[in-house]
């Protein structure tokens, strides 16, 4: 029998990064030693340009921008995808409703949605963050809505025979059953947010790192796009590796404790 722990996804091992990394590091300079391009500078030139970047306090700024940017619309959009989810994996009826509408924003494309909102409302932050909202909330509202299907109605009839309160049955029965389907939304969601702020910001924004990204391309300045990008690159990782996964790992374990909690005879 398949058990719990079974279906849990394991994360990698840490020393994977430790291998794979300077293995990439060490293939990227003998590429550039082999190429001698300034379209391609070695680790060290992009190195050396990211320390000038960081003392000069730009890219300190525009990083801090760009996740500023990231976690409000990360918020938004997960706090409505969640909502539309439930009450569309809940509801016949409002699944059939809504279901088309989802469906049609699965498919249009993020480049659309910004470009339509700067014209309509100006190159405006709102603007932006919107933008990237209506992009991510289908995507979170399609795997919520799986898990909200899915749920175990024999749990939610002993909740009642129990008497629980609403509070109750939907912080012992309902949100552990939809916690892999928030987490799978989750790292899904920030994976994507990445991608579409910096396009928001190359296209209608005077900072972020997207910005930054666009000044260098206009000069074909290949080691500062790199340096921007990298440091971006590492900023995410080191989110997956100190926030996600711990938190992962944390309340996959709170989950089936509260389970348990909900099914003593499991």
């Amino acid at each position: 029998m398949t058990t719990e722990s079974s279906r849990h996804p394991q994360a990698p091992p840490s020393w994977s990064y430790w291998v794979a990394l300077p293995a990439i590091f060490l293939l990227w300079w003998i590429l550039a030693a082999s190429l001698k391009t300034t379209l391609l500078p070695d680790p060290f030139q992009v190195a050396h340009t990211a320390w000038v970047e960081f003392q000069r306090g730009a890219l300190t700024e525009h990083l801090l921008i760009t996740l500023r940017r990231v976690a409000i619309a990360f918020t938004c959009a997960m706090a409505a995808g969640i909502l539309l989810g439930v009450w569309m994996g809940r509801s016949r009826f409002i699944n059939a409703l809504l279901d088309p509408l989802l469906v049609l924003f699965l498919n249009l494309p993020a480049l659309v949605v910004i470009i339509l909102l700067y014209v309509w409302f100006g190159l405006i932050e709102a603007a932006a963050i919107l933008a990237v909202v209506i992009n991510k909330v289908p995507n979170v509202a399609v795997t919520v809505r799986e898990g909200a299907r899915n749920l175990d109605v024999r749990l939610e009839q002993m909740a009642r025979v129990y008497h629980f309160s609403r509070w109750q049955c939907a912080r012992h029965v309902i949100w552990p059953q939809l916690f892999p389907y928030v987490m799978a939304a989750t790292r899904g969601g920030l994976a994507l947010i990445w991608k579409i702020v910096l396009v928001v910001e190359l296209l209608g924004r005077s900072d972020g790192i997207g910005f930054q990204l666009h000044m260098a391309f206009q000069v074909f300045d290949v080691s500062t796009i790199l340096a921007y990008s990298l440091a971006f690159v590492l900023v995410v990782q080191l989110v997956e590796l100190a926030v996600l996964q711990p938190l992962e790992r944390y309340s996959y374990r709170w989950r089936l404790q509260e389970i348990h909690h909900a099914n003593p005879e499991s």
